[in-house]
């Protein structure tokens, strides 16, 4: 993906094929592409000059490192819609899924979103998961991105029924016209699942653990037990959102899934992603989230913004230099995480561990006064 001025170490970088060859020179041409976004978003969005000038950078003529880069809070995304490129040269606009309050909205220009489908597909294919010449069954537990196109999980969704050839595509969550929402169709859902269970193609089960979780009591209700086999795959995001009560750990999810969907049960992945950053962080085969070259991760001090140990728990503070049109470059996020290394699947670079929300009502700093600065 060659890119011309002010990008060529963007483009070397997302010409990289291993997503998680975290090497000397992937780590230099990261930090090189992180400095090409920060002086084009300082360029090219006032507000954020602003914010980056509150917090005591303001030369662009040098170089920093990416953790030099002041993190803008996710929750500035609600109030604010923070662009740099010009309205004309917007592609896509995406909402968060979120089921309380106000959502995200972002907004990628066609070079973001030419970016992200590069970088979506190399995650996803250095971690055995693309087989274009597979045809699959899939179903989504996701909005019908006929009807939902801008929500950020149907758009995700919309790119993960991608990796492979699609026979059939599902969607669990419908559009009700007489109660004016969604819904999701449990019964439906059932039917489709053990349909597709009968079919030689393999099926890949897509979107938010709740709903398939809901799916696993009924189809104990039947009596059933499906045998979906070893090509059969699993990758859940969204985390549980209103069905918080029923969420259970990741172990004992994989149990009941291995057990009622006859499936191996590393062949179940979970991802993380928020549609503020758009980088997606997945499951290898050990069930750790890896960092791919194209993204950085860290577990900050709330107060300080300095990075905690490897193995402490702090505020998820998440780094991408792919994103021209907003400038959530260096983002902290409202998620508790612990970073790790050392992963048994082999693979280099940092894993993490999302392990709660957080509530930073009461935490004041840098990242925080970009709020203040812009109201």
């Amino acid at each position: 993906m060659a890119e011309a001025k002010p990008f060529e170490s963007c483009g070397r970088l997302f010409d990289v094929a291993d997503a998680f060859n975290h090497n000397p020179e992937t780590e230099r041409l990261f930090n090189e592409a992180m400095n090409e976004a920060l002086r084009w978003h300082a360029a090219k969005c006032p507000d954020f000059k602003a914010f980056l000038a509150a917090c005591g950078l303001a030369d662009f003529r040098q170089n920093y490192f990416p953790e030099q880069i002041p993190p803008l809070l996710v929750t500035i995304f609600k109030e604010y819609k923070l662009i740099s490129v010009p309205e004309k040269q917007v592609k896509i606009e995406l909402t968060s899924s979120g089921t309380g309050g106000r959502r995200s909205a972002i907004v990628l220009d066609h070079r973001s979103y030419r970016r992200i489908l590069k970088i979506v597909d190399c995650i996803f294919d250095s971690l055995g998961l693309v087989d274009r010449a597979q045809k699959v069954n899939y179903l989504c537990f996701t909005y019908d991105p006929k009807v939902a196109g801008s929500v950020g999980t149907a758009f995700s969704d919309k790119m993960l029924t991608g990796l492979t050839a699609r026979r059939s595509v599902f969607y669990a969550i419908r559009w009700n016209k007489a109660a004016g929402d969604f819904e999701f169709d449990l019964e439906a859902t059932v039917k489709k699942l053990i349909e597709f269970s009968k079919r030689p193609e393999p099926v890949r089960i897509l979107g938010f653990p709740a709903y398939l979780w809901q799916v696993c009591n009924r189809l104990e209700e039947k009596g059933l037990r499906l045998n979906l086999g070893p090509e059969a795959y699993i990758i859940t995001g969204g985390g549980w959102k209103m069905h918080k009560d029923q969420e259970v750990s990741k172990d004992s999810f994989k149990d009941r899934i291995e057990k009622i969907l006859g499936m191996p049960r590393e062949n179940l992945r979970d991802l993380f992603g928020m549609v503020e950053h758009g980088i997606p962080y997945v499951d290898c085969e050990a069930g750790r989230l890896h960092v791919p070259v194209f993204a950085r991760a860290m577990a900050v001090d709330p107060e300080t913004l300095q990075p905690v140990r490897d193995g402490e728990e702090g505020l998820l503070y998440l780094m991408t230099p792919y994103l021209s049109s907003y400038p959530s470059i260096a983002l902290l996020t409202t998620d508790k995480a612990i970073i790790e290394g050392g992963c048994p699947c082999g693979r280099p670079g940092k894993t993490f561990r999302i392990t709660g929300r957080a509530g930073l009502a009461k935490h004041k700093g840098c990242a925080i006064t970009a709020l203040d600065l812009l109201k």
